[in-house]
Parts: C-alpha cells; sequence; structure tokens
C-alpha cells in the first residue's frame, strides 16, 4: 500500500487532498461528507472584516440611532435574544466542526485594517483554530504605491500578527510579485509556516446596459493548475515553508503534476463544488492507483522530483519554455499563412 500521508504546516495528514475555503464548509453534514470521502483537513470558509463592520453600522444605524428625532425611543433597543452576530456564527461554526471532525480544521482569515487581523486572528485561535489561513486579497490600484510598499502592508500584516498568535499561519498570495521567491523569503523571516499558491482575483465585468460594474463569478479552470505548479517548482528547495496549491486542480494528473513540482498539498474547491465530495474519493483512488503502477512507495518519493531543483532541463521553467512553445504551433488546416 502507498503512503499517502504528507505533512503541511506542522500537521499530520493522511493525504494531500484538502478541501480549501468554500461554502460547503457552512454545512456541517456536508463537511463529514468530505472527511468520510478521505479529505485529511479542512480550510474552512473566510472569515471576511468587511461583513463583521458592514453588520455594526447596520446594528447602529437601526437600533442604536432609532431616538434621533424621537428622544422617548431612547432607551429601546429590540435586538432578539437569541440574535447571533456574522462574526459570533462563524466563531460558533469553527467549534461545531472541531468537535465533529476528527481532522485538523485550518480557519481562514480576510481582514482590511492591522486591527482587525490581530482581533479575529486571536479570536480564531481561541475558537481551536489547527493553523490560520490569511487571505490577503488586496489589489494594488492606488496611484504612488510602488512594489515595496505592496509587500511592506505583507510582511508587517504578518510579523505584527506573529506576535498575538501561536497557531502556525499560511500566506495566501497573489502570482502578481515582481519576484515571488524573494517574497517567500522575506514572509518565512517574518514567521510565515507556507504559502498558498495562488489566490484568485474575481475579475469584475461591465454591464453594457447599465454601465454598473458588477461582480462575475467564475469557477477555475485546468488549464490555471499550471500556474501554480511552475512556481512550486521553482520553490521547491528555495524556501522552508510548507508549499499548497490552490486554482485549477480538477483531475488527478493535476495534482500528481503538483505534487512533482514540490506541494506539500493540494487545496481542492471548484472540483468539489460541480462533482460533490463523492469526487475526493475518486481522486483518492486515482491517485493511489497512479502511485501504484509506477512503482512509488509514498508521496514522499514523489514530491519534488520534477521541480527545478531536481528537473531534467531546469531551465524549462524559465525562459526556455517561453522560446520553445511558440515554435510548437500548428495553423489550423484551412487557415491562409
Amino acid at each position: 500500500m502507498v503512503d499517502l500521508s504528507t505533512d503541511y504546516l506542522g500537521l499530520k495528514l493522511a493525504n494531500p487532498l484538502v478541501p480549501s475555503a468554500s461554502p460547503l464548509s457552512k454545512n456541517l453534514d456536508t463537511v463529514r461528507q468530505l472527511e468520510d470521502a478521505g479529505a485529511p483537513a479542512l480550510v474552512m470558509y473566510s472569515l471576511f472584516e468587511e461583513k463583521i463592520d458592514s453588520e455594526e453600522q447596520q446594528l447602529a444605524r437601526f437600533i442604536h440611532e432609532q431616538d434621533f428625532g424621537h428622544a422617548e425611543a431612547g432607551s429601546f433597543h429590540p435586538v432578539p435574544d437569541d440574535y447571533q452576530s456574522y462574526q459570533e456564527k462563524y466563531l460558533e461554526k469553527l467549534q461545531a466542526l472541531k468537535t465533529a471532525l476528527d481532522i485538523p480544521v485550518i480557519a481562514s482569515l480576510n481582514g482590511t485594517s492591522m486591527s482587525g487581523w490581530i482581533r479575529y486572528g486571536k479570536q480564531l485561535q481561541e475558537a481551536g483554530a489547527d493553523a490560520l489561513e490569511l487571505n490577503v486579497y488586496y489589489v494594488a490600484g492606488n496611484e504612488g504605491e510602488n512594489g515595496r510598499d505592496v509587500e511592506q502592508r505583507y510582511i508587517h500584516l504578518l510579523s505584527e500578527l506573529k506576535q498575538h498568535v501561536s497557531l502556525p499561519v499560511t500566506m495566501k498570495l497573489s502570482s502578481q510579485f515582481s519576484s515571488l521567491i524573494d517574497m517567500a523569503k522575506q514572509l518565512q523571516q517574518a514567521g510565515a509556516s507556507g504559502l498558498a499558491l495562488f489566490n484568485r482575483f474575481y475579475q469584475p465585468d461591465i454591464d453594457l446596459e447599465t454601465l454598473e460594474v458588477i461582480p462575475r463569478l467564475e469557477l477555475s479552470s485546468p488549464m490555471e493548475s499550471l500556474l501554480r505548479i511552475r512556481w512550486t517548482a521553482l520553490l521547491y528547495g528555495k524556501v522552508n515553508l510548507s508549499l499548497a496549491v490552490t486554482g485549477g486542480f480538477h483531475s488527478s494528473d493535476d495534482i500528481l503534476k503538483a505534487l512533482m513540482a514540490g506541494a506539500d498539498v493540494t487545496h481542492l474547491c471548484s472540483v468539489l463544488l460541480q462533482h460533490g465530495p463523492q469526487r475526493l474519493e475518486e481522486l483518492l483512488r486515482e491517485l493511489q492507483g497512479w502511485l501504484e503502477e509506477h512503482e512509488y512507495e509514498s508521496i514522499r518519493q514523489l514530491k519534488g522530483s520534477s521541480s527545478q531543483k531536481n528537473a531534467i532541463d531546469p531551465a524549462a521553467f524559465e525562459r526556455a519554455n517561453y522560446v520553445e512553445v511558440l515554435d510548437t504551433y500548428n495553423w489550423p488546416d484551412g487557415v491562409w499563412r
């Protein structure tokens, strides 16, 4: 039997297929199905500071400020006794998951202010999270902000938070840093235990009739996995960090390539949303079958075998790949050239 176990953020996991932050973790029955299907850990859906702030503003407006023009209402605050805030519900759900599951639960935090990152990070630790994923969703669109400013935003956030939490922390990064390997090393020095590659920036659309900017949700496609695989292969052996890939992993082939590149775990989201928890069990069987067929004894034996560090042609992960791939294009039949 092939040993599928792996280490991630100091956690010993039975296999590398970890469901990532998604609506699936909001339902306790679904989460139990994921565990039964073989999930070795779970990344919980994100806690958003923006939602907490918005809820508090609504309460202030509709409850605590209702006496404007009506002084007699100043002492009347009709908050139901059983009212639970978004924040309280999240922490309660985290505790419920910890009680119901035998696998580690990694909390995901998306903050907007330093005080928020610290306050909610501490609360997630106190609620029992086994690790913390920082979902830093920042689009660098401010005029006058240079690349070093953007990097320092991440470094400062992590350094400050690590003074208040003892949990292992993984940073979910964008692929848009100008020097990702240097950034990874800075995060390691600042106290990160791991990296998740990469955050998917959902792109806004424009309604041609109303001229409004509207959100558009698109699930990932397998082609997106190649960017994650490439940068994992480039990072492997250059940093002492757990490496997770996230975004575009829909098949056992994608997962195997990520592990060969050097990933410790592969996060799964879109494929589980599309096909349900049972798809995880199928992927595990396929992974096991491939490893047995190719006479591997463990995931550790496979991991990093095709990284840049160990590749037959290390330059293939850099510019040489660009030059060669352009020469492989074949014109479709019937196209003038």
